[in-house]
């Protein structure tokens, strides 16, 4: 069992487990997303259900909400109705909260997102012709400083629970319509514009939004299981990918126990540098970062490591950078391609984006030496849900909440 301690709720007899996988609640009921098959069994059974009975109503639980995308238990029509209110009494199946949606000229889409606790943070969903990825957040905020990225300059709030990590696919899958039976078929309202990838717009994850996954290792692993279940979401971990700055210490277990591709935010090829603009390189220097790299598990020229490298103007985007960028990669022996993503401004950023013609430069020397390393095109940016932008609305609308809460202060005492 999970390190659980027990709570009483009010209008309750039994209490329940509050753990480290368990999403926390103001009305205290158990939120089941988020959880594998076992552990609601295991919640079904400290609730009081006799053991085979737990092992049934776990199964048809589990299918109702991964597979169905069900949320009210009365939904569940081969659940017996007296079991309905039971369930209901005691658990729930949540969502994170919508604050804003924001849909991009480009079709990118951005959801600011509410935990139960009331913090706040973002995912972004990315259209492509033959894809559709969802970009997912582990933390609300961030710790690694990043200097040319909005979400480092925020505070760590707390790491996100496996629930609401899967939740924001969930989220996203309602949204896209992609539920069978009893959910909107989106082909109704899709446009010429839409598409559609093996028959759905969800095709892809990466866990590249706000917060760095491997500092949430537990969590996102939990999660990330659940989606790859053949009885979850059943998406390949071929069409995962986790994005790391470089905690080299988890990277060896990432591999192991998650499996999914792996990203690494280089962004620098020198110490000073990469000190500089990614400041976890005072911890884990390149030169460990690149041999962690070099031992992934499962990294090969069919699953290459990529390497992301943000192009900042007269800072890192020199031919002897791009120079350096092949020898190390080549040094190490790395299975890898090199994401060039152009410099996405932000108010008060410490830096300029490179030239066009200095990116195709810097591209064209590293394809020169058998390495892809294709730019990236800015998505989302009139948003602010381009890469490295993920904090923008967020503050935005605190400030507008605070706002909206001193205004109604004021008129209570008038």
């Amino acid at each position: 069992m999970a390190d659980t301690t027990l709570m009483s709720i009010p209008g309750q007899v039994d209490p329940v487990p509050v753990a480290r996988d368990i999403t926390p609640r103001p009305d205290g009921r158990v939120d089941l997303m988020g959880l594998p098959k076992a552990r609601i069994r295991e919640l079904f059974e400290t609730a009081g259900l006799e053991a085979k009975q737990a092992k049934l109503r776990s199964k048809q639980v589990f299918h109702w909400l991964y597979h169905r995308g069900v949320t009210d238990f009365e939904a569940m029509t081969d659940i017996a109705k007296t079991m309905r209110p039971w369930l209901t009494e005691r658990f729930v199946i949540g969502r994170p909260e919508i604050v804003e949606a924001q849909h991009s000229n480009d079709g990118t889409r951005k959801w600011l997102l509410k935990t139960a606790d009331g913090h706040e943070f973002e995912m972004v969903f990315i259209p492509d012709a033959d894809r559709g990825t969802l970009c997912v957040s582990s933390q609300v905020g961030c710790t690694l400083n990043c200097r040319f990225c909005h979400t480092g300059t925020m505070r760590l709030v707390r790491n996100l629970t496996p629930g609401e990590i899967v939740g924001q696919v969930m989220l996203a899958r309602d949204a896209l319509g992609e539920w069978p039976k009893g959910k909107m078929d989106f082909a109704e309202e899709a446009d010429e514009t839409e598409y559609r990838a093996d028959g759905r717009l969800l095709t892809n994850i990466v866990m590249m939004g706000m917060g760095e996954p491997l500092y949430n290792f537990e969590n996102v692993r939990d999660a990330l299981k659940l989606v790859m279940d053949g009885e979850g979401l059943a998406l390949s971990k071929r069409r995962i990918t986790l994005s790391t700055s470089g905690v080299v210490p988890a990277m060896e277990r990432c591999g192991e126990e998650i499996g999914v591709n792996l990203a690494v935010s280089l962004h620098a090829v020198t110490k000073e540098v990469r000190d500089e603009i990614v400041p976890i390189n005072k911890k884990y220097g390149i030169e460990e970062l690149l041999a962690a790299c070099a031992a992934y598990p499962g990294a090969s020229n069919a699953r290459r490591i990529t390497f992301e490298y943000v192009m900042l103007k007269d800072k890192n985007d020199s031919d002897d950078d791009a120079r350096e960028l092949v020898r190390l990669i080549k040094e190490y022996d790395l299975p890898a391609k090199v994401n060039l993503i152009p410099f996405n401004p932000w108010p008060g950023a410490p830096y300029e984006c490179s030239t066009p013609e200095r990116v195709r430069a810097f591209s064209n020397i590293v394809f020169e030496n058998g390495i892809s390393a294709p730019v990236r095109t800015p998505r989302g940016r009139d948003i602010d849900a381009a890469c490295g932008q993920l904090k923008t609305t967020a503050e935005k609308k605190s400030r507008a909440q605070r706002d909206r809460e001193a205004a109604e202060a004021g008129a209570a005492q008038e």
